[in-house]
């Protein structure tokens, strides 16, 4: 469950940035963190732990 709501997150994050939003309010640090969140999830996942 937790694998798509990253998802969902990540495309929120790349629609905002690819629009603009992100850096009309200097966040776009949260580009970063999206492959970040992704990874961690995939590996979690892989181990079992989530």
């Amino acid at each position: 469950m937790i694998f798509y709501i990253v998802y969902a997150l990540v495309i929120a994050v790349l629609i905002l940035y690819f629009t603009g939003w992100l850096r009309r309010r200097d966040i776009e640090w949260v580009v970063i963190l999206a492959p970040v969140a992704v990874f961690a999830v995939i590996i979690l996942d892989y181990l079992k732990i989530i």
